[in-house]
């Protein structure tokens, strides 16, 4: 797997990994945990087994996308989260550039990169390739009122975690999966009974799937 920078026309660094661009059928934007790194979340590209994506993923400022924890006042982690979320969107928008639509494009998130890619899609519902969050929820206090505009159109959503995650209580995910089906996602939940905070093999599997049902060019 080689990794090397995009167009300089991005607002952060963005590795790459997986096929050039110019010749790839469909992208993956891959957004990393707290404490982790780009490289981090490349990693999983292998067992993904799709050689005809390309895999862009950016790198937080300090390793973190925003200071405080998920179901933390919104205000608290700003101006951290508009940043962040306007990182995911400026990649979404060179995609476009390069030719690709949305519907060939998949979001995937770990931990806090869950929550963020969660919260980009609620934000900017559309019909997209697919949303994968592993281990993350919607970023808000709990009992937050929430009026997203626009429609995910079928879109296939992929929600994994621990039933005992120490970061993302099982609630969090059931609201992000009650909600985003609420805007038009086709959302497929599994929660995994004593699980660590990690990635697991059938979360792979079912991306692997996912991906090979997307819309190629």
């Amino acid at each position: 797997m080689s990794e090397k920078g995009v167009k300089p026309d991005l607002t952060r660094p963005v590795l790459m990994a997986g096929a050039p661009l110019d010749r790839a059928t469909a992208a993956m934007v891959m957004i990393h945990g707290r404490g982790a790194s780009a490289r981090d979340i490349l990693v999983n590209v292998p067992a993904l087994d799709a050689p005809d994506f390309a895999y862009l993923a950016p790198e937080a400022p300090d390793h973190t996308w925003y200071p405080y924890p998920f179901r933390a006042p919104l205000q608290d982690n700003e101006p951290y989260l508009s940043a962040s979320l306007a990182v995911i969107a400026d990649i979404m928008a060179y995609l476009t550039r390069t030719g690709l639509a949305p519907e060939q494009i998949v979001l995937f998130g770990f931990s806090q990169g869950a929550c963020l890619i969660l919260e980009y899609a609620a934000r900017n519902a559309r019909r997209y390739g697919g949303v994968v969050g592993l281990s993350g929820g919607l970023i808000g206090p709990d009992g937050l009122q929430r009026d997203d505009p626009g429609s995910l159109a079928g879109t296939p959503v992929f929600l994994g975690c621990s039933d005992v995650d120490p970061h993302i209580p099982k609630q969090r995910v059931e609201h992000a999966v009650n909600h985003l089906r609420a805007l038009g996602g086709v959302v497929t939940m599994r929660l995994y009974p004593n699980m660590p905070h990690t990635i697991n093999e059938d979360e792979i599997e079912f991306v692997r799937g996912l991906m090979a049902n997307v819309k190629t060019r």
